[in-house]
């Protein structure tokens, strides 16, 4: 039966990371998933709360002498078989530059996640800290999320992050030097009534500052909202404050959704990496470049760099 529906031009779906294509139904589970965590192999004991939101808390804890990130999410908003579909998936990515998951409490509430501890804390603190990056910098960590997102991104089992932001990008290391994303799964395991409610999530509503225009109107949208996060974020690093930073966080996301973009001020960087930044917030999503095309830009930047480069300098 496919193969006639092919044969007269049927075409298969949920291969190009549209949020609202349909699916197909998945098969049942066994009664025990390989993932599943037993909670008394948690050790809580020595435990701490490392960020907390609506949907939980995050505890820095201990698994098979392991230290891991735990994510405890309300009973409220996790829905059973949805979470064991996601985690099975989730559970399977391997790349180095996305935090790794290891398994999940489902079978008791509250359901926790478990993820690997990453030691660096985030890019938003990151860069409350630092300010604006050197070139080289902000191309290496621009590199590291790319790849990441790249791999998400890719056929057939496409994810969409829905809420990329600094909050979200992990640094393995207090030296900085490599980056991980994270939470990529996290919008879709928890229970959401809209799209808009994706971004509220954490509880924190600075996700506004980073929001794609088409999803704060409530639009279609697809895998290139992340691609217009990660230029928001190209653009905090190259400028050393969040986007529309004299603006609150609901209001930018409302002034970027009627066409508006942040003005770049800082000078000393390539104009090729504002240029990107451009391509990336572009309104018509089929503008945007895809995270393969990104990494291809970002490397032939890089290549260009040296340390007696003169940067060119350029005002708005």
């Amino acid at each position: 039966m496919i193969e006639l529906l092919k044969s007269y031009g049927g075409l298969s779906f949920g291969q190009n990371g549209s949020h609202f294509e349909p699916k197909p139904v998945l098969p049942p589970l066994p009664n025990k998933c390989d993932w599943e965590i037993d909670p008394s192999e948690l050790d809580l004991s020595t435990a701490f709360i490392v960020g907390k939101g609506s949907f939980g808390e995050i505890l820095r804890a201990s698994w098979r002498g392991t230290p891991v990130a735990v994510k405890r999410i309300l009973p409220s908003l996790s829905e059973d078989k949805l979470v064991v579909h996601e985690v099975n998936m989730l559970v399977k990515l391997r790349h180095p530059n996305i935090v790794q998951f290891l398994g999940a409490v489902t079978e008791r509430k509250p359901l926790m996640l478990i993820t690997e501890f990453l030691r660096g804390g985030d890019l938003h603190q990151y860069l409350k800290e630092k300010g604006s990056l050197s070139p080289s910098t902000a191309v290496n960590f621009a590199l590291d999320i790319a790849r990441g997102m790249a791999y998400l991104h890719s056929e057939p089992n496409v994810i969409i992050h829905r809420d990329l932001k600094p909050r979200n990008i992990l640094l393995v290391n207090a030296n900085a030097d490599h980056l991980k994303v994270g939470d990529f799964g996290l919008s879709k395991l928890i229970k959401v009534q809209n799209s808009h409610d994706v971004y509220k999530m954490t509880g924190e509503t600075g996700s506004y500052r980073y929001m794609a225009p088409e999803v704060f109107k409530h639009r279609k949208y697809d895998k290139k909202v992340d691609v217009f996060s990660f230029s928001m974020i190209l653009y905090e690093m190259l400028e050393g404050d969040p986007p529309l930073v004299n603006y609150e966080a609901y209001e930018a996301a409302k002034y970027v959704s009627q066409g508006h973009r942040p003005i770049f001020r800082a000078k000393g960087y390539l104009p090729e990496l504002r240029e990107l930044t451009e391509q990336c917030w572009a309104a018509d999503v089929n503008q945007r470049p895809s995270f393969i095309e990104i990494l291809k830009k970002l490397e032939k930047i890089k290549e260009n760099l040296s340390p007696d480069h003169h940067w060119h300098l350029f005002t708005q």
